[in-house]
């Protein structure tokens, strides 16, 4: 998709203050970064988001940090001081929108809610992730992505029928919370251009997994007979050719729904099993799936490569992939030309840091702008002078009594 080089980016001019730390918070940001907000992440002092000190760490810099956190500024604060809350509360005063995801009652207890916030900032757009919510009997708890999985039943769907839940390896229910908090985000500045009302954004992460079942909360809670949706390893229970087959090196996976099962068996020379009667529907491909992956495995062997398989399923419309590693993917043309295995430059490690691309493509969206990773505080001065007027002798008394602290 050619991208367009005249047209400002789509976030220029929105100030978002950023008191979010690890991955949900930061994915929201990072993606606002990339379409030219100005970030202005709050750390707290001394250490800093603590995602800081996550590997793998290149030139003694996190790469994960990186990643997550470039083009934001840095305001490096002591949350104890009450010259800190003032600070922060005139700087509110100047932004569109705040994004957290700390800990239940935290931003509470700081004066740094949304109640609070919107009383000094009635335009403010103020949105929370949590991994339960900020309303319901289990918004005081913690927890993680992991928690998260094994919450929104997603965990219960994942891994062999006879065998345990299983995790996804991936911070799947992190990411997706950002990524539903970066969406909506859109959809309340375009409110607020028409209302003039700012408003409390309140992300789950268990929601926002619970929202991707597909097809498991409507067929338990709908159907006519008792139907438990349960995990059913590599392949499907209901559907078939729906799994991963062993190919003649490594895994494929294959789903052929009712109009691409025709082409299966022609693509591997067997068009009578398409009369078949043990395959004829959906129904006995399901019931009989054992010998259909049998007779798919055995073509598979008899194949010279997983890249001949592959070819020949294309050739004939069969939808298919391999089963990549994170590793195959790095060095994959697709990935590359997509720009979704990105190489971007930064201020210490000299030959930069290998991240994922941005995964939206748009006519309309310029070339990806050069973002550079804040020390912790680095930009304490810049933020107070800019935006809120300081002196040099404010900011430096604010320096010696701890209210704001910079990596040396």
């Amino acid at each position: 998709m050619t991208q367009t080089s005249d047209v400002k980016p789509m976030l220029e001019g929105v100030r978002v203050l950023d008191f979010t730390q690890y991955v949900a918070g930061p994915t929201v940001t990072r993606m606002m970064a990339e379409l030219g907000a100005e970030i202005i992440k709050v750390e707290q002092s001394p250490g800093g988001d603590p995602s800081r000190s996550i590997p793998v760490f290149k030139q003694r810099r996190s790469a994960y940090y990186v990643q997550h956190n470039r083009g934001k500024k840095s305001l490096c604060v002591d949350f104890s001081k009450p010259e800190t809350i003032e600070v922060l509360h005139e700087l509110v005063k100047t932004v569109d929108i705040v994004v957290e995801n700390y800990g239940p009652g935290v931003m509470t207890k700081r004066q740094l809610d949304y109640d609070t916030l919107s009383a000094i900032h009635p335009k403010l757009i103020f949105l929370s992730i949590s991994a339960f919510g900020r309303t319901g009997p289990l918004s005081d708890r913690v927890g993680f992505d992991l928690i998260a999985q094994a919450f929104s039943g997603l965990m219960h769907m994942t891994g062999e029928p006879d065998g345990p839940p299983q995790f996804v390896n991936m911070a799947i229910a992190d990411v997706n919370a950002g990524v539903h908090g970066f969406g909506f985000l859109g959809y309340a500045l375009y409110h607020r251009e028409r209302t003039g009302r700012g408003q409390n954004i309140d992300v789950a992460m268990v929601d926002a997994l619970y929202h991707m079942h597909e097809a498991n909360v409507e067929l338990c809670a709908n159907a006519k007979v008792d139907y438990q949706p349960r995990r059913c390893g590599a392949h499907h229970q209901g559907l078939a050719p729906y799994g991963v087959f062993k190919g003649a090196e490594g895994w494929i996976a294959i789903l052929a729904g009712e109009l691409q099962w025709p082409s299966l068996p022609r693509a591997m020379g067997q068009p009578e099993l398409i009369e078949d009667s043990r395959f004829a529907d959906m129904r006995g491909r399901a019931k009989h799936r054992l010998e259909l992956v049998a007779l798919v495995e055995a073509w598979m062997a008899r194949q010279d490569c997983d890249a001949t398989i592959l070819d020949i399923l294309a050739e004939f419309r069969v939808p298919c992939a391999p089963v990549l590693s994170v590793a195959d993917t790095i060095g994959h043309p697709h990935f590359v030309e997509r720009e979704m295995v990105r190489k971007v430059k930064d201020k210490v490690i000299e030959d930069g840091v290998i991240i994922p691309g941005f995964p939206i493509k748009s006519s309309e969206l310029p070339k990806l702008p050069e973002l550079w990773t804040s020390f912790r505080g680095e930009d304490n001065r810049a933020v107070l002078q800019a935006d809120l007027g300081y002196s040099d002798a404010q900011i430096q008394a604010l320096c010696d009594s701890g209210v704001l602290h910079a990596e040396r």
